[in-house]
């Protein structure tokens, strides 16, 4: 069953924007987040929830979405996330807790995959730009990652690495996109 769910979990960059992401759902997405190990149990994350149009809006223009597809702006309005849930580190309790961010995203990335969602995990983000429309004091919390999330619009496909080595995703003209995956073998060294 996990293995279907992680499958499953796939990322996802296009959605139906009218299809609304409950607060209410964000916030189990997120709370999920509590059950997780934590850097010396600090439990120094913290989530800012977003699935209003104006804050959906501030988010939508912090973020890069696709280094290996560089002619994609990101979706077009209409296919663009419902939701987002913003993961911040209370600077006063911790500090660069990378591992706690690395586990939280994939937590709340499977909650959503269960419930039906997906999304896509955003390191590339204009984070004083974020901070500044959605007033998050830079001095209080660090801006750490960004899940966007939604009722996926696209259908994302599992292939084997190419021969010469290149894992970088890539869409057909049906706009099908497809990851490259390593084998087990490779993985086991």
């Amino acid at each position: 069953m996990l293995k279907e769910l992680v499958a499953k979990s796939r990322t996802y960059r296009r959605f139906y924007e009218d299809e609304i992401i409950p607060t209410e759902v964000l916030k189990e997405l997120a709370g999920l987040a509590r059950f997780i190990p934590s850097t010396s149990n600090s439990q120094a994350l913290r989530f800012r929830l977003c699935n209003t149009p104006g804050e959906n809006e501030a988010v939508f223009e912090s973020l890069g979405w696709a280094g290996a597809l560089p002619d994609w702006e990101g979706p077009e309005k209409g296919e663009r996330p419902s939701a987002y849930i913003i993961i911040l580190c209370d600077l006063s309790i911790g500090k660069n807790k990378l591992y706690d961010d690395g586990i939280a995203a994939q937590t709340i990335m499977l909650g959503a995959a269960e419930k039906g969602y997906g999304g896509c995990i955003l390191g590339n983000v204009k984070r004083s730009h974020l901070a500044q429309s959605l007033h998050i004091d830079p001095a209080h919390y660090s801006i750490d990652l960004v899940l966007a999330l939604g009722k996926p619009k696209e259908e994302v496909v599992i292939v084997p690495v190419k021969e010469d080595g290149d894992v970088r995703y890539y869409r057909d003209e049906n706009q099908v996109h497809y990851v490259p995956k390593r084998t087990i073998e490779e993985l086991i060294v």
